[in-house]
């Protein structure tokens, strides 16, 4: 097993040598102002047998031709993954046990976790991101392995300004503890394709009430935020915003499709660049196979030649986007929550070609978005304001039980009886029709045998 923790400090935040001494045996640090990532990387070999018994199908050899593949659903606490592996992952450490329970209990205050599988390295790594350090700063003790085939990484750094606009430059401190005897110096810099911006940008998302069920998401950005992304000169920016939506909603993909400038103009929208997942319009909630869909649209933003710093008070820049919901399963309140997360807000800038697009450790990859774009495209995310990233609609659907006529007993006795006087009136309409004709052929046949007499 390796561990890596990565502290990186921001350019203003002091730093004492003795915040970070190293021994022999091991490692502390104290009152550090950083952001964190503990970086877990375990092989196959080393998991419970209930995780490992198996190679699930996305990770077979057809997981080579595939390019990607996607599953969200809404899940509001990791407490049962924090459970599972205090359970089994910890509990079979003979060393590290409690401490093992006292990283899994942190992963509950991380602001996000990531699981990655390396089919070709065979070795599970989970990563956990705390972008804001505690009360007084991380303080902490890392103890040399017990074991040698396992390994503590530590590194603490701070970002500097690069020589190319698409670079990032990294320096500070690095140590493997156990094996090194003091805190070696670092500098290095590599491209990267996410790109931070250099003034606060951020965005807010809302369903106007009442949503019904064809409700409007509107996402708000403030004038300020929309300046142009600080990529080279020549490169061509475009602001996105990428869906994820659930299959209790989804988009219209004619509709967000159209060419119609009225439309666009109406919704602030500039195109649809990408769609997947399920996009049947009239399937119930409870016939959808698939988890849901996602959506990549081009928004429009404010005219360059709008001074944005002569208004005193800029209005929010508001792009809307028209979804639809699903009817969903009954219930006994005739009400159901529908949760939407937020959607991704970025800037893509096309980048010259001879941009030298380098491997940066600190990239998230596999987004989900960054695929869609070709490798020399930037990246400047705008940031969600908000503390819960998900919204909750109130969808009307078939009440159960209560009081009323609008019940499902009553709705289904209704329904039959309805049917069934229909058939009726559909079997008389037939007899009226038939029995006359009936009747006149029977007189004709009459008449003419009368004539041939």
């Amino acid at each position: 097993m390796k561990r890596r923790i990565t502290l990186i400090q921001r350019v203003d935040a002091g730093f004492d040598p003795q915040q970070a001494v190293l021994t022999a045996s091991s490692l502390s640090i104290r009152g550090l102002d950083a952001a964190r990532e503990d970086r877990i990387t375990i092989g196959l070999d080393k998991l419970p047998e209930e995780a490992s018994f198996i190679t699930p199908p996305p990770l077979s050899t057809r997981f080579a031709s595939s390019a990607s593949l996607q599953f969200y659903t809404h899940l509001p606490s990791i407490k049962h993954l924090v459970e599972y592996i205090q359970n089994t992952v910890c509990d079979q450490s003979r060393t590290d046990g409690p401490e093992c329970h006292t990283r899994a209990d942190a992963l509950l205050s991380a602001d996000s976790v990531d699981i990655d599988y390396d089919s070709s390295s065979h070795a599970l790594t989970v990563s956990g991101l705390w972008t804001s350090p505690p009360t007084g700063g991380w303080t902490d003790q890392f103890q040399t392995p017990a074991s040698d085939a396992d390994q503590i990484e530590f590194g603490l750094l701070g970002a500097e300004a690069g020589l190319e606009p698409e670079e990032i430059k990294m320096g500070g401190l690095l140590a493997v503890v156990g094996q090194d005897k003091k805190l070696k110096p670092t500098m290095f810099s590599f491209p990267s394709r996410h790109q931070p911006l250099t003034e606060p940008s951020s965005y807010t998302v809302s369903f106007a009430p009442p949503t019904g069920l064809h409700p409007t998401m509107s996402i708000s950005m403030p004038r300020s935020s929309l300046k142009r992304p600080p990529a080279p000169s020549d490169a061509t920016c475009a602001l996105h915003t990428y869906l994820t939506l659930p299959s209790t909603i989804f988009g219209d993909q004619y509709q967000l499709a159209t060419t119609d400038p009225l439309f666009l103009e109406s919704h602030k929208l500039v195109a649809l660049r990408a769609l997947a997942g399920e996009m049947d319009l009239e399937a119930p909630d409870w016939v959808v196979q698939r988890w849901g869909s996602n959506w990549l649209l081009e928004l429009t933003t404010p005219p360059e030649t709008e001074d944005v710093a002569s208004i005193p008070d800029p209005s929010n820049w508001t792009s809307t986007i028209p979804l639809h919901l699903r009817y969903l399963p009954p219930s006994e309140t005739g009400h159901r929550t529908a949760h939407v997360p937020w959607p991704v807000v970025f800037w893509a800038c096309t980048t010259e070609d001879d941009t030298k697009m380098g491997i940066n450790p600190f990239d998230r990859s596999n987004l989900g978005w960054d695929s869609l774009f070709g490798p020399r495209t930037l990246f400047y995310q705008l940031q969600p304001a908000g503390d819960r990233l998900v919204e909750e609609i109130d969808v009307p659907v078939l009440r159960l039980t209560g009081d009323g006529y609008f019940q499902g007993k009553h709705i289904e006795l209704g329904t039959c009886v309805v049917i069934s006087l229909g058939f009726m009136w559909v079997l008389w309409r037939l007899v009226c029709v038939a029995w006359p004709s009936g009747a006149g052929s029977k007189r004709a046949e009459t008449a003419h045998n009368k004539k041939e007499e």
